[in-house]
Parts: C-alpha cells; structure tokens; sequence
C-alpha cells in the first residue's frame, strides 16, 4: 500500500507530457521553474543547484544542437540563459526555436575553455553586454511545445 501511494505521488508531482510535446532526455521533473531574471540578476544564488526554467527557445546551435538559448519570453531583446547538453546525448534541434519549453538540469558558470562558449558567447552578448561573467544550465532534460 505503501509503495502504491508513493507511485501516486510521484506521478502527481511530474509535469504532464501531451502527445504533440516532445520530451527531450530525462525530460522535467520540478514542478516550480525559477525566473530567467533571477538567474541574470542573481547567479551566483544558484550555482550548483538543480533548477528548471520555462521559455521560448531564440537560438539553438546548428552545427550539433548542443545548446539553446532560452528566454522568458519570444521579446527579441530578452535576456536569455544558455541550455547546454552532453554532445550526442540530446540533441536540440533547430525547429525548437521560437518555441515554448521547459528545461531542468544544473545551474553552471561556462568554463573559460568550453569549446561550444565561443559559439553561444554572441548570443550572451546580446543579452547582457556588460556581465563578466557567464552562465549556464548543464541540461538532463527538456520539454519542446
């Protein structure tokens, strides 16, 4: 009976998965998203943790869709956070862009040597100019409407 309630509760907690979503990795499991500004604002608040946002894809990488540039909403001057997967493990494809998702995984700063940071740099730069520093979502998974 024990492991009955447990299932249920574990299935109440998931988010839903329609038929026309497609569920990238393990896909999302947090039911609260934090804000992409707080993200922007306040980083250093979440490094290290789990996390999931909600947005509209603006960019994705062409060459392996290894990342995604994610912001809160399709306003092409939002501020975005970088989705970045293992190469070859998900694959984000292009089609994502101007879409809604869902994204969870661990928030990180960009390594000075990521090889893919050079790429997704411009798109940082466009969304905050003036930061020292980046940052991004280590993706498990994702959810594209």
């Amino acid at each position: 009976m024990k492991a009955l309630f447990a299932a249920c509760v574990l299935a109440a907690a998931t988010v839903t998965v329609s038929a026309d979503d497609t569920k990238l990795g393990t896909g999302v499991s947090l039911k609260d998203a934090t804000p992409i500004k707080a993200l922007i604002e306040t980083p250093g608040d979440y490094v290290g943790k789990t996390i999931r946002v909600d947005g509209v894809a603006t960019a994705v990488c062409e060459s392996m869709g290894c990342w995604m540039a994610v912001a809160a909403d399709d306003d092409k001057d939002a501020k975005t956070v970088r989705l970045k997967v293992e190469d070859g493990v998900i694959v984000f494809p292009v089609s994502a862009k101007g879409k809604k998702v869902s994204a969870e995984g661990v928030f990180e700063e960009i390594a000075p040597k990521d090889e893919h940071g050079a790429e997704a740099a411009s798109e940082h730069a466009k969304s905050d100019a003036k930061a020292s520093k980046k940052y991004q979502i280590k993706a498990t998974g994702a959810i594209i409407k």
